[in-house]
């Protein structure tokens, strides 16, 4: 039998979980957590997660290849203080004063060990300057040239603070926000200027649908409130997990008769809807082709550390209260393409922009975007169904085989053209014979 005393053992947890019970966190509800994302999804692609230039909050703050842009982060803050916003010492001393009294606050927001080896006081001082920060540059971007927004661009500052571990809390923002930009433009709102930031997010063509009221909550951040602009501007049901039917790709579904055309849809930036055709047959089948709307995705350098970090937004220890619409279309696209030639055949219907240079790229990471993932919920169920129950009809099911088997490369079509032309030849011959007897 093990050596221990078991009672000695009760004593010790049933005196911590009192402990607990007896001392409640002050804000037990933090609907937000900023934290690193989890190892097995982080490996897949570590570049996505990493800010490239700048540093903001405390995950990040040790990363020496960022130290070289403090001395720009500095400067920036100091311009938004040294500003019409407000007298530089007085704001900056009314900045601090209002930090130091959320720091418990700031600290239940980030569940990580990195920010236990700061102080308050240093805890504060990073606060500031970054918020200081961020609004003086999203100031900064909105007021320049075409040209200067283009360098910004490249710089990759402007993608570091979509960043899901480089996020500061937006009753941060918010708080440094009254005491400078709002003292000089009082009909200003912080909504309004980080909306004016996420548009360069935009993974799609048309612009990120305005709603009429800004998603804004004060523990969350510049992600979430990205993440909340792809929303739908009410909820969609049903709440399905991944359909049990087939998955077909892209291919699969063209040489089933299924065009793709882009959809434009105000409601949801993210809409992808199937209308199948009014009837199955071979008279109808050239006439009424069955179509998979969807949003025009653009493929550039940094789609992918934008779907990515949503994706980890909403795969969050406070998922609960995100509904995995980002999740679902990257789910949703990683079923309609395999290979480079899905990717082709989307290209070819103006339902994807790709600025990598390379199909085969491209697929790759859309195949590698929901590995690591616990899946829940597809918001595109009903359309996949259709989608499968059109396939497995009698004419598209055929229609599919036949190209597939002869239609699939020049070398198949080579062969049944040459078997046609035997035939016919055969025919002929064999007509020929028997007229001449």
């Amino acid at each position: 039998m093990a050596n221990g005393d078991v009672d000695i053992v009760v004593e010790d947890v049933q005196g911590l979980f009192e402990s607990i019970r007896s001392s409640p966190s002050a804000f037990p509800l933090i609907q937000i957590l900023i934290d690193m994302v989890p190892s097995g999804r982080r490996d897949i692609s570590p570049t996505s997660f990493d800010p490239r230039v700048v540093s903001i909050g405390p995950l990040h703050r040790e990363d020496k290849t960022l130290q070289a842009f403090e001395h720009q982060k500095h400067m920036h803050a100091s311009d938004l203080l040294n500003s019409p916003c407000g007298s530089s010492n007085q704001t900056l001393k009314e900045c601090v004063q209002k930090v130091l009294a959320t720091t418990d606050r700031i600290r239940a927001c980030y569940d990580n060990i990195k920010i236990e080896k700061y102080n308050d006081n240093e805890l504060a001082k990073m606060m500031v300057i970054d918020a200081c920060f961020i609004l003086q540059f999203i100031r900064v971007l909105t007021n320049s040239s075409d040209e200067a927004v283009a360098f910004l661009r490249a710089s990759s500052i402007i993608y570091d603070l979509m960043l899901f571990e480089n996020q500061i809390p937006f009753f941060i923002l918010q708080d440094i926000f009254d005491s400078t930009i709002l003292t000089s433009e009082p009909k200003a709102s912080l909504p309004h200027l980080i909306l004016q930031l996420v548009q360069f997010f935009n993974i799609f063509e048309t612009n990120i649908p305005v709603q009429s009221s800004y998603p804004i909550e004060p523990n969350d951040h510049i992600l979430g409130f990205l993440e909340k602009c792809f929303r739908p501007s009410k909820e969609y049901s049903p709440l399905q997990a991944l359909p049990s039917v087939a998955m077909h790709s892209t291919v699969e579904l063209e040489r089933s008769g299924v065009i793709f055309k882009p959809n434009i849809d105000a409601r949801w930036a993210m809409t992808i809807n199937f209308q199948s055709s009014t009837a199955f047959n071979c008279f109808s089948w050239s006439r009424d082709k069955p179509t998979l709307r969807m949003p025009v995705l653009r493929i550039d350098n940094f789609t992918e550390s934008i779907l990515r970090n949503l994706i980890a937004y909403e795969q969050s220890s406070s998922s609960y209260r995100t509904c995995g619409y980002v999740t679902s279309y990257a789910m949703a696209m990683d079923m309609l393409v395999d290979t480079e030639e899905d990717i082709g055949k989307l290209i070819e219907s103006k339902v994807v922009v790709n600025h990598l240079g390379s199909n085969e790229k491209a697929a790759d990471m859309i195949n590698s975007l929901c590995k690591e993932l616990p899946f829940r919920r597809f918001y595109y169920f009903d359309d996949w169904r259709e989608m499968d129950r059109h396939y497995n009809s009698y004419w598209p099911k055929n229609i599919a085989a036949l190209k597939r088997t002869y239609f699939s490369n020049p070398w198949s079509m080579i062969a049944l053209v040459a078997a046609i032309v035997l035939f016919a030849l055969t025919v002929v011959q064999t007509i020929y014979t028997v007229n001449a007897i």
